[in-house]
């Protein structure tokens, strides 16, 4: 196999079938040493974060499957920390879209004159561009159009599969007594029929959870969620 990306938190290595294969790292994002799923660059490195990683996403991608969600996932290895997926091609150079359930994080800070801290938000939906130099811009409906990015009816299903995925998080979560505040995915297009899936991952590292009005951080989520 061979390495076609190192990012943030993941590697990405081609394998010779055309699949992939994410090698999950222990780095998370976040600025000056604290967790920040919305930042674009890493913040620190948390020893066992990229299995932590690796086990939500596989129940969460596992489960979608059994709900008929199309995703990029084949399988997992937990022992090499490795997820194997479908090719997908990026809307443009990528976009993320973040589901909103209380006002916290960059949510806060772009709208801050008008939301307080944790205010209750009906799954408010965001889009980014995934613009490193540019940290990240919010783009609207009529940008990603105009812009070639993608369709009105890609960016209505893109909307409707951010908003059930979002849900099934949020009442797994639930389950255990944690509220979900926020919650970023990836899409891409899969398979000839360039089908509009989630990619990426599931974890605790692109969302933010609260026990009891308390943040908990990835490696904690992950060991309340699966009961390890």
């Amino acid at each position: 196999m061979k390495l076609v990306f190192s990012g943030k938190t993941k590697n990405v290595y081609v394998l010779e079938n055309g699949d992939y294969l994410l090698r999950f790292k222990d780095d998370v994002t976040g600025v000056n040493g604290e967790f920040d799923p919305g930042a674009n660059t890493v913040g620190l490195t948390i020893a066992g974060a990229g299995r932590a990683g690796l086990r939500l996403s596989k129940y969460f991608f596992e489960l979608l499957r059994e709900k008929g969600i199309p995703t990029h996932y084949i399988d997992a290895d937990l022992e090499k920390a490795t997820m194997t997926v479908k090719p997908a091609t990026f809307f443009g150079n990528g976009l993320e879209v973040i589901c909103s359930y209380r006002a916290v994080g960059s949510f806060l800070r772009r709208y801050g004159m008008y939301a307080k801290e944790g205010q209750p938000l009906d799954g408010c939906i965001e889009i980014t561009l995934k613009d490193d130099a540019r940290e990240d811009p919010l783009i609207n409906k009529d940008a990603l159009i105009m812009l070639g990015i993608l369709t009105e009816e890609e960016y209505r299903i893109l909307k409707g599969l951010t908003r059930r995925i979002a849900g099934i998080v949020k009442d797994v979560l639930a389950e255990k007594g944690i509220e979900l505040y926020d919650v970023k995915f990836e899409f891409g297009r899969i398979g000839e029929e360039k089908q509009i899936a989630l990619i990426d991952e599931i974890s605790g590292g692109n969302m933010r959870a609260y026990k009891n009005g308390k943040f908990i951080d990835p490696l904690t989520l992950e060991k309340l969620v699966l009961d390890v």
